[in-house]
């Protein structure tokens, strides 16, 4: 049975709050956690959820696998060409990316995700519209804020989420302080600094 618009929203925003404290979930109060479906649940509050929750499992693969096996000197490491290395595993933007890939072929999702950075090391996360240079944009110049637009793509008008993408962990700054692709004018990255931006697009 192919779902709606709403009923994927509510869905999903249910499986968003049955994951996350109640407390940290806008639109996630014991009443609508708890109703069926969930009722008047916004794009805005869908996309805070389910962008706390990829932040949360990206944060403890950078934090707690990637770093720790740095540190730890093993002879297993987080590698960019990994597929092709033995003794290897993704950079935490690979495994987020991945993530992202799965969603975009499944067509029940009711949304999709993506990296975007304004100095992009990888071509696949410039930004490809004109609002998605504007969020960039905005949080660079307002780094502790979120961005929230529309846009039309085609024939189909979507919300849109960007969200700032911190370097979170000394795996996630010192890749790309040492990265070979880095031009002259590329920023030195340190804790907590704002790389690029986290994208959640929904159709509306």
């Amino acid at each position: 049975m192919k779902l709606n618009l709403q009923q994927r929203l509510a869905a999903t925003a249910a499986t968003v709050c049955l994951l996350l404290p109640l407390a940290t979930l806008p639109g996630c109060s014991e009443s609508e956690a708890s109703s069926t479906p969930v009722g008047g649940i916004t794009p805005q509050q869908f996309a805070d959820g389910v962008h706390a929750v990829m932040m949360a499992d990206r944060t403890v693969y950078a934090k707690h696998v990637v770093t720790n096996l740095n540190k730890q000197d093993a002879p297993v490491k987080a590698f960019e060409y990994w597929e092709d290395t033995e003794n290897s595993i993704p950079l935490p933007a690979q495994m987020f990316r991945m993530g992202a890939e799965l969603v975009d072929e499944n067509p029940e999702a009711g949304f999709t995700y993506a990296l975007r950075s304004k100095w992009p090391l990888n071509e696949q996360h410039q930004a490809k519209t004109e609002l998605e240079q504007t969020a960039l944009d905005f949080l660079s110049e307002n780094p502790g804020e979120n961005f929230y637009g529309e846009e039309k793509l085609g024939d189909q008008k979507y919300f849109v989420a960007v969200y700032p993408d911190r370097a979170v962990a000394e795996a996630c700054w010192s890749c790309h302080n040492d990265h070979p692709n880095r031009g002259d004018d590329y920023p030195e990255f340190a804790k907590d600094d704002v790389m690029g931006g986290v994208l959640v697009r929904i159709p509306l």
